[in-house]
């Protein structure tokens, strides 16, 4: 009797472990939106055209993105995230003053967990990751009408999201997400923390460029 239900849990396992060999097991897929962004503060600066600045952001703006993801079992992928915003930089204190193009880029390693099965017809996910955030160049013309070029930068970020897909087929998808992307930009000192065994050390307060996305795109699965 063992012998006969051993024999049966085996060929189960084996004709579950064909039939997800037989499912899509990648995905690739495009999207595009919008994303709302801020930027950071800092010391007043006064520049050459007479006002004081203290914050620089990027404007709000459209945005796109490419994915690609492996899926190690039926509801968990890993893969990568690449997304461009398209905005300006633009600094205000006294006065808002809009400096240039911005190319704000992310590329991010991503886990996705898909919620249900995987041939049902909607499946909404979440997913997190880990990577940089690079900031691009901007050409702007000084207050002396000299033409100028901001240094680029890049900086360690994460970014978080949910969404749905829907599949009208096996191998199409539309999918609808929203995506929030922390990075870390600078810490400013914000006083003294004494401890009696350590001593006393400046405290640092971190501040954080956030990106809030909201897209809509395509996905194939094969």
């Amino acid at each position: 009797m063992f012998s006969r239900t051993a024999v049966m849990a085996t060929v189960l396992a084996l004709a579950a472990s064909a039939s997800w060999a037989q499912d899509p097991r990648f995905e690739i897929g495009a999207s595009a939106g919008w994303t709302l962004s801020d930027g950071v503060t800092g010391g007043p600066i006064l520049a050459g055209d007479g006002n004081l600045y203290n914050t620089i952001d990027p404007e709000d703006s459209m945005s796109w993105g490419a994915d690609i993801g492996f899926f190690v079992n039926e509801n968990t992928s890993i893969g990568f995230l690449f997304s461009q915003q398209k905005s300006k930089m633009i600094i205000g204190g006294g006065v808002e003053r809009e400096v240039g193009d911005w190319s704000v880029m992310n590329y991010h390693g991503v886990a996705t967990y898909h919620f249900g099965d995987v041939d049902a017809t909607a499946r909404p996910f979440v997913f997190g990751g880990a990577g940089i955030t690079q900031y691009g160049e901007v050409e702007f013309l000084s207050a002396a009408g000299e033409r100028r070029t901001t240094g680029g930068e890049s900086q360690f970020s994460t970014t978080w999201g949910a969404g749905v897909k829907v599949y009208p087929s096996q191998t199409v998808g539309l999918k609808l997400g929203v995506r929030w992307t922390p990075t870390y930009i600078k810490s400013d000192a914000d006083g003294w923390w004494c401890d009696p065994y350590w001593g006393c050390y400046v405290v640092g307060d971190a501040q954080y460029s956030n990106q809030f996305e909201f897209s809509g795109g395509i996905t194939l699965r094969f």
